[in-house]
């Protein structure tokens, strides 16, 4: 879970731990913002970030590098170096917190930017509104949390809004949200409020609470003989459990909405 203080308030320190071989990624609390295996830096250790990769399966596979794909929040850098670096996709991240980039240059491989690459120290409220995304987004990747992982800082109908505005004809946006939390029925309403009902689908949680949830800007029916295959390509190419997410999506539909 990644952070975004509001603007003006004061911003959390950043400390590193590490245990069998895992460095984590900790924001003024003991909770868990990010992790890396050391030794596998550019794989993605923890089972919730993996999912956030699950908008993968609506693209063809040999496109995915002609993508641009753009994470809300650095974390650890899992998402960002996943795309850079395994897809070869543009990759575009917003953090508040230049402690969280410094961390991230130093104890978990972020490469410094490039031609594909552009970690920018932005509000993120502040940057779903830059006209200059609208419509360029393909994969939108949403983790934003304070350093107590309580729930997440920006979940507005609004916010939702313009994340959908950003995103390409064929984007989709994955976005982690505690199961658990208070917050959690709020926000698959300002989704499917933002989305539409028929474009939002979500994982069961994860041991840690964590439900990916995952939004379509052209809603439709799954084709599960293509999602297969494409499961399949991924899990070959890239060795993420994409078969898995196949049968784990479920679609949701909040009250209220047809």
């Amino acid at each position: 879970m990644k952070n975004a203080s509001p603007a003006g308030s004061e911003l959390p320190g950043v400390s590193i731990s590490e245990e069998d071989g895992v460095r984590h990624l900790h924001l003024d609390s003991p909770w868990i913002q990010g992790s890396m295996r050391i030794a596998k830096p550019v794989d993605i250790e923890l089972e919730y970030v993996q999912r956030m990769m699950a908008w993968l399966l609506f693209f063809e596979p040999d496109a995915v590098p002609d993508l641009h794909a753009m994470q809300l929040g650095l974390g650890a850098a899992a998402l960002t170096k996943f795309c850079h670096k395994r897809l070869g996709m543009r990759t575009t991240t917003i953090e508040l917190n230049p402690q969280v980039v410094a961390a991230c240059l130093r104890w978990f491989r972020l490469p410094d930017n490039d031609e594909r690459l552009q970690v920018l120290l932005a509000n993120a409220e502040e940057a779903v509104q830059d006209p200059d995304w609208l419509g360029s987004v393909d994969a939108l990747q949403v983790d934003l949390y304070d350093h107590e992982a309580a729930g997440p800082v920006l979940d507005s109908a609004e916010f939702y809004r313009h994340c959908h505005a950003m995103l390409s004809p064929e984007g989709c946006m994955t976005v982690n949200l505690f199961g658990r939390h208070a917050s959690f029925e709020r926000n698959m309403q300002n989704i499917a409020s933002a989305f539409g009902a028929d474009a939002v689908w979500h994982f069961k949680p994860t041991r840690e609470g964590n439900t990916i949830l995952l939004a379509r800007k052209s809603p439709g029916a799954f084709d599960l003989p293509l999602l297969r295959h494409r499961a399949e390509v991924i899990e070959q190419r890239w060795k993420l459990p994409a078969r898995l997410w196949v049968h784990a999506l479920q679609d949701w539909r909040p009250e209220g909405l047809a």
